[in-house]
């Protein structure tokens, strides 16, 4: 694009800042705040400071909906990440600037003395200073500063999904824990019930002592492991109000989590996972442009060392106690680098050093990328397997539980068998609640790696049992 072309091209973008009502012009007459809806590509970023927030919890249970809202519009991350997209926008708006012709003026005023006579001496002056070749910088430092937002609104959607998934984890947990509580105390009634099997045996004769302390001991376990689960679960929801960014200690209460049912496996090859996070990872939409930014600054440093040519026009007045003066000036001013001792070439040695770190980076974030879609989708086929796994698990050790505890109500059973079932169910349940929790978590997780992570994952819901 031509210099010619491009000054048009900032030009209409002070007059459509004129004709514009709804801010007033000097506040952003170059347009570029609206480079952060136009280059913006996420999901999420209409989610940070982009409408209005969700301030206060609902007056209802939460949902993850709710949680990943209230995250995104409270957590100082993303309020910080949006702003440093503001201030790269701003950083383009000057880069844009060094287009446009500037106006100086200015007026002095002394009195001098020569001999023991003074004078008094007035100037005046209107200087307009336009850049009409400048090598080539203003255009390079222009497009880094355009790859630069690029890196910050990469940035900001990398935060986002981030504050996302930290909050959809937290809010997983804490729905785990308070299931955990339902386990705990549904194991403390079996144990209760065993210990009632065993006083009423002992008391007929039909039991021993032995029994009935092992009963007792069954029981009071479980008792300890309710506690505990209970406090497990106030943690929890402490660490979910701190992720929404409440007091630790703020009370709400969250939708009841249903079981999953038939949980299918990954349709997708990881392959093709592999291949999708490659092209939408915001980490490396940064990366890629921050590559960008540093080829720019090269292209910046070598127009320093080239030739210039900028216009300079503008009115005077003088005074001179009664002698006034009135003239105009115009010219080219033609500035030809000759030798800068050597300044230009170690700035391009460096730029160009910057953009071998680049691309080292960018490698490594690659294959870190790789790693983590490979790890995250082995860990998600592994948790759908052990759902339907811990289901089975689960309604046997529940059959195993009543047929042991009735057996020991009839007389032809022992208590340890009973105790055995019942530790085996109290594992079972456990083992239900975690493989669902590494579902949910581990399918985000995937989601995050891919860089895919937005409102679409909250509506995919397996099916129910």
């Amino acid at each position: 694009m031509s210099r010619l072309q491009k000054l048009l091209f900032v030009a209409c973008g002070v007059f459509s800042g004129l004709a514009g009502a709804a801010e007033p012009f000097f506040d952003d007459p170059l347009r570029t705040e609206e480079a952060l809806h136009l280059r913006g590509a996420s999901l999420l970023a209409s989610r940070v400071a982009e409408r209005p927030c969700a301030d206060v919890l609902p007056g209802r249970p939460l949902t993850a909906a709710d949680v990943v809202d209230l995250a995104l519009c409270r957590q100082p991350q993303t309020r910080e990440a949006w702003a440093a997209a503001r201030a790269q926008a701003a950083q383009l708006g000057v880069a844009r600037a060094a287009w446009l012709p500037t106006l100086d003026a200015r007026l002095a005023t002394s009195r001098n003395t020569i001999d023991g006579r003074s004078s008094k001496q007035q100037n005046a002056n209107l200087s307009l200073s336009w850049f009409l070749f400048d090598g080539g910088e203003s255009s390079a430092n222009e497009e880094n500063a355009a790859a630069l937002l690029d890196m910050a609104l990469a940035n900001r959607d990398s935060v986002a999904q981030a504050v996302f998934l930290a909050a959809l984890q937290a809010y997983y947990n804490a729905q785990a824990t308070q299931a955990a509580v339902v386990a705990a105390q549904q194991n403390e009634r079996s144990a209760q019930e065993s210990l009632a099997a065993a006083e009423l045996r002992y008391q007929v004769g039909t039991a021993t002592p032995a029994d009935r302390l092992q009963a007792q001991t069954a029981a009071s376990q479980a008792r300890l492991a309710r506690q505990r689960a209970e406090g497990e679960a106030r943690n929890a929801q402490g660490v979910l109000a701190n992720a929404l960014g409440f007091p630790a200690a703020t009370g709400f209460t969250l939708v009841a989590a249903e079981p999953l049912g038939e949980v299918a496996a990954f349709q997708r090859d990881v392959d093709s996972l592999i291949r999708a996070a490659l092209e939408q990872r915001p980490d490396l939409k940064a990366a890629a442009a921050q590559l960008r930014a540093v080829e720019a600054s090269i292209e910046a440093a070598r127009a320093q060392g080239r030739p210039s040519v900028s216009l300079n026009a503008g009115p005077n007045w003088q005074r001179i106690e009664d002698d006034r003066s009135r003239g105009n000036s115009v010219g080219l001013v033609l500035n030809v680098p000759i030798f800068t001792g050597f300044e230009n070439s170690y700035r391009i040695r460096a730029a160009q050093a910057q953009r071998e770190v680049r691309l080292a980076q960018n490698e490594r974030l690659q294959n870190q990328v790789t790693l983590d879609v490979w790890q995250a989708y082995q860990r998600l086929q592994t948790a759908a397997e052990a759902v339907q796994t811990t289901r089975d698990l689960l309604a046997s050790a529940e059959q195993s539980e009543r047929v042991a505890l009735g057996r020991y109500k009839a007389g032809v059973g022992t208590v340890l068998d009973v105790l055995n079932a019942q530790s085996a169910l109290a594992a079972a349940r456990m083992q239900r609640i975690q493989s669902e929790l590494d579902w949910y978590v581990y399918r985000a997780v995937l989601a995050q790696a891919m860089g895919a992570l937005d409102d679409s994952l909250l509506a995919a819901a397996p099916e129910r049992p």
